[in-house]
């Protein structure tokens, strides 16, 4: 499509924090191929709270699913006046194809109808040729193919902010020793590690590695619950920085000598940072979700049986999580010591 357009562009990617980690080389790409384009992104609150400020982001519009069909009046009130070039539907439900039909745009480019769920590709103009299944993060490099944009370099440009680098300097000031950052819940209880072999790991960090261990994400039920048990029963009681909101923790994310996460938003946010992540992988699949092109060799693999060669998929495993025992997340751990912890860091607040 090189005669396309790319004046004003829509981005509808109105999921979790992961996946808006997985838009932002996509934007930077067309940034870097149409410097004189501008980005409208439509997203949720929580997204638009970690992206908002970034370079190649122009304008951010929220939309608030909380408030049901509220929240797509709304938004439907606030595109009703606006035009843009092309719009990229980068989700395959239904919610993100009503979305999709309020932007008017000459091009409309969504998933193929394979991939594109609940009658999705009915919403778009355009869509990509189907694929074999493949990590999130180059399923949406082709839509920038189609684009006739090279998606290389890779660029998340996370941060931090000029600004933010005063707290993350007193952050981490209080600390006598490496930060070891644990992402203790996600979003789904499936996907969770148990409270207890994070405390058991609290004392390990502290005893054989020499971290701090510090406890991140947010404040939900279950997040509350997972601190509490941590706090119980850790001997080496880690700081917990729960509830210090999205933009500080890339702060912290990005300090951290090292990051131990499931599959959540904050793993994907850890690997845009280059800071070295043990990633926690049963319920979901590490070749689809895992961390992109770094840090696969940290993560630990209960998805899969033994020796099993498993293909790139959606499909869910539950009940896995449990599998993971504190000396597999250790032995990765002594990997990451060896291939990672001295090799340095761009942040001098990892050292």
């Amino acid at each position: 499509m090189n005669s396309m357009r790319f004046g004003d562009v829509a981005i509808v990617m109105m999921s979790a924090v992961g996946d808006a980690v997985h838009v932002l080389p996509v934007i930077n790409a067309i940034k870097r191929r149409h410097p004189g384009s501008r980005i409208t992104w439509i997203l949720q609150p929580g997204p638009a709270e970690l992206v908002r400020g970034h370079p190649s982001v122009d304008e951010l519009i929220v939309f608030e699913r909380a408030r049901g069909l509220a929240g797509f009046f709304d938004i439907r009130r606030r595109l009703q006046q606006r035009s843009f070039d092309l719009a990229l539907n980068l989700q395959v439900y239904f919610k993100a194809g009503l979305v999709t039909s309020f932007v008017k745009a000459p091009v409309k480019l969504g998933f193929d109808r394979r991939r594109a769920r609940d009658l999705n590709w009915l919403f778009t103009t355009h869509r990509i040729p189907p694929s074999p299944p493949a990590h999130v993060q180059d399923q949406y490099f082709e839509f920038l193919r189609y684009l006739d944009i090279d998606p290389e370099p890779v660029e998340w440009r996370l941060g931090p902010w000029p600004e933010e680098r005063e707290w993350q300097r007193q952050f981490f000031s209080q600390f006598e020793r490496p930060v070891a950052a644990l992402v203790v819940a996600t979003s789904k209880p499936e996907k969770d590690w148990p409270a207890e072999r994070w405390a058991k790991l609290c004392d390990i960090l502290a005893a054989d590695f020499g971290l701090q261990p510090v406890l991140v994400g947010g404040r939900s039920r279950r997040e509350l619950e997972a601190e509490a048990v941590i706090m119980a029963e850790a001997r080496a009681k880690p700081y917990s920085a729960l509830g210090s909101g999205l933009r500080r923790l890339v702060s912290v994310l990005d300090g951290a000598a090292v990051v131990i996460a499931p599959d959540t938003g904050p793993l994907h946010m850890a690997v845009a940072l280059g800071t070295p992540v043990v990633g926690l992988y049963g319920y979901t699949n590490p070749k689809r979700t895992g961390p992109y092109r770094s840090f696969g060799d940290l993560v630990v693999d209960a998805y899969g049986d033994p020796n099993e060669n498993y293909p790139v998929s959606m499909q869910t495993r539950p009940g896995r999580m449990s599998r993971i025992g504190v000396d597999d997340v250790v032995q990765k751990l002594r990997l990451w010591e060896a291939r990672y912890r001295s090799v340095g860091s761009r942040s001098a607040l990892r050292r």
